[in-house]
């Protein structure tokens, strides 16, 4: 898939590199901080902040749990080499333990659901505000579009930040992104671009189990938006037609928690959002 047939893959990083820069510039600051999950989303915001800003001026947080992989810690760590951006690490486990205790009565029944999930998701976003608070840094967001149509966030955690800098790219373009910035020489490891992605808040957990393939999920929301198909012509033209309706219903149920979102950095003509809410 392509962004639109007018706008190349270097003038998206061209744009997208512009916009950060104009937003630190208009808020007066220079220094962004981020979580670094080892995955393929927070990998390409760093290498695109570390170009716009400078990777003196990007810090990057890996807030391991119990669910993380040993790779979530080594890519990051290889990310961050590369890019020449300062790290550090903080496991989440003490604070979530401590959280399940307080809250312990929630918890009787001994279920697991999105609750426990999004309680990790929301101990990082506390832990980057904190961050961000204490030496004067905006939180970069690390969603991506793909994410942002059909719910797969958790409000007041991952969707937490100053500005949403991958918001206008659906997950096959954060690719085509992240090759783009290899094009010279392997700046995001090349582990990060093929293993499977996960949110990692319970085991074996990938993004597969809770979204259709990204490929259909993507093309789906493409018709949607950019080409303005209804959603019975978008079921009538998909093949896959379990996908589409999956697609379409978690699209559905998304709205709320995408007007809560920070402001979205745009590269199309249909962002998510209202134009108020787009830079």
């Amino acid at each position: 898939m392509i962004l639109e047939p007018s706008l190349p893959i270097s003038e998206v990083y061209d744009i997208l590199i512009s916009k950060i820069r104009n937003y630190f510039e208009g808020a007066g600051l220079s220094k962004a901080v981020l979580g670094l999950s080892g995955g393929v989303d927070s990998a390409l915001v760093a290498a695109l902040a570390a170009d716009a800003l400078g990777p003196e001026n990007v810090h990057g947080i890996m807030m391991p749990s119990e669910f993380s992989t040993g790779h979530s810690i080594t890519d990051s760590e290889d990310l961050a080499a590369n890019l020449g951006i300062s790290t550090e690490q903080i496991p989440i486990g003490p604070i979530y333990d401590r959280a399940m205790e307080s809250m312990a009565r929630f918890f009787e029944d001994g279920r697991w659901d999105t609750t426990q999930e999004n309680i990790q998701a929301r101990i990082r976003g506390l832990i980057l505000m904190a961050y961000s608070n204490r030496f004067n840094a905006l939180v970069l967001n690390t969603s991506n579009k793909s994410e942002l149509s059909t719910g797969y966030g958790t409000l007041y955690g991952d969707l937490a930040g100053a500005i949403m800098v991958i918001g206008d790219l659906y997950k096959v373009q954060v690719y085509e992104l992240c090759r783009y910035i290899n094009r010279n020489g392997e700046r995001i490891p090349e582990h990060i671009l093929t293993k499977a992605p996960s949110a990692e808040l319970k085991p074996g957990q990938k993004d597969s189990d809770s979204l259709p393939p990204y490929e259909v999920l993507d093309a789906v929301l493409h018709a949607l938006n950019e080409e303005g198909l209804t959603p019975e012509q978008v079921l009538e033209s998909f093949e896959d037609k379990a996908a589409a309706q999956r697609a379409l219903a978690l699209r559905r149920k998304s709205s709320f928690k995408v007007m809560q979102v920070p402001p979205v950095l745009t590269v199309s003509s249909a962002p998510l959002l209202p134009p108020f809410k787009c830079l």
